[in-house]
């Protein structure tokens, strides 16, 4: 796996590192070598993924056949500035 460092940004490369880390299922991997997990766990835990990845399948198949409706998407906070640089500006100091 590899990540370019852009201008000395370590953090950034980091941070892309992480989640190319987290996609590729490493440290789901690292979490389950832990400790031994025996075949009838492993089993079960496996059949269990499968049914989940199932019904999410048929849950998205069904938003696109308009069978259900989507789930609704929560609003993104705005990057960079804190949550209450939104609010109504604070009035001004009365001129005397």
């Amino acid at each position: 796996m590899q990540v370019l460092v852009r201008d000395n940004n370590v953090d950034q490369a980091l941070r892309v590192l992480k989640k190319k880390m987290q996609r590729e299922g490493v440290f789901r991997e690292m979490k389950a070598r832990r400790s031994y997990e025996k075949p009838s766990e492993k089993r079960n835990r496996e059949a269990a993924e499968a049914v989940r990845r199932a019904r999410k399948l048929a849950r998205k198949q069904a938003v696109r056949e308009g069978l259900i409706a989507a789930p609704k998407k929560k609003p993104l906070p705005a990057r960079g500035r804190p949550a209450d640089a939104f609010s109504a500006p604070a009035p001004a100091a009365e001129a005397k």
